[in-house]
């Protein structure tokens, strides 16, 4: 079982003997109501464009399809009283597409074309980043070095705690404590104005639809911009210490990103995670 977070909500991945990923609605519901995931899922397959669909799949790729049970279930499909659950719709049709599967870690699991397609229902937005994050979960098994690969969670771990102990030990003692918390805040700011050109507060400003979600900019980067900004989080740790002014880290800083991001667009995945840890091993 394999997992991505979509605006925080964490979804599970189950990968069929055929090597298909069913991607879990009941996870994808909580988006809706985290208390009725079922009924969010029944709402969705009463619908006629919903069977439309389901039947739609089966016939292209299930050869077992009950297209007779179809039928029916397709000409109820609408009304006020037609009601189906994914147990009805595996059990009458034969269908595939969509599993479910009892107990603690069970629910109600679907092909990844059936599970955007309820996305879409959801939320288009929500659909977006679904598919976003199920393209870096693909990138990253695509590639051996990065198997285990979560490149938000990595990046963090390596060089985050480098950049907060600099300010801890360096400027942090200059400061007094009720503006303690700003300095942090600062000076992550100064490595989004390097790299992106605005503070945080300014990228929330301009992006308002992400404010009920708990979205920052570092959540939307790419996957060059998170790598750019680890090394730029060690390369300031060490001017910190070196005491240089805060106007002269931010001109190193800004020149750093604009020819690391120049330098990671032209060039594949594998040297770009080699690139990354050749700097952490300088730094070490």
């Amino acid at each position: 079982m394999k997992k991505i977070t979509v605006t925080n909500i964490d979804i599970s991945i189950s990968v069929r003997p055929d090597n298909n990923d069913y991607i879990c609605l009941t996870d994808m519901a909580h988006f809706k109501d985290r208390e009725r995931t079922n009924y969010i899922i029944q709402n969705w397959m009463r619908l006629r464009s919903t069977i439309d669909f389901l039947g739609l799949w089966e016939k292209l790729n299930n050869p077992n399809f009950k297209g007779i049970e179809f039928d029916a279930f397709k000409m109820e499909s609408g009304t006020n009283s037609f009601t189906l659950t994914p147990k009805q719709w595996i059990e009458k049709t034969k269908a595939i597409g969509i599993i479910s599967k009892p107990g603690r870690y069970g629910g109600t699991f679907a092909h990844k074309d059936i599970a955007f397609e309820f996305g879409t229902w959801l939320s288009p937005e929500f659909k977006l980043y679904l598919i976003k994050e199920y393209q870096r979960l693909k990138e990253a098994e695509s590639h051996p070095l990065l198997s285990e690969w979560n490149v938000k969670r990595i990046l963090s771990k390596v060089n985050y705690s480098i950049h907060t102990d600099a300010i801890k030990d360096f400027i942090i003692p200059k400061v007094e404590d009720f503006n303690q918390k700003l300095v942090y805040a600062d000076e992550a700011d100064l490595l989004n104005l390097a790299l992106w050109g605005c503070t945080a507060r300014q990228w929330r400003e301009a992006n308002p639809q992400y404010a009920d979600k708990n979205i920052n900019i570092r959540d939307v980067a790419s996957i060059n911009e998170l790598v750019v900004l680890s090394n730029m989080e060690s390369f300031n740790a060490e001017l910190i210490k070196r005491k240089v002014d805060k106007s002269k880290r931010f001109t190193h800083l800004r020149q750093m990103a604009k020819e690391q991001l120049a330098h990671l667009n032209t060039i594949d995945t594998e040297k770009k995670f080699r690139i990354l840890t050749d700097n952490n091993k300088q730094l070490e």
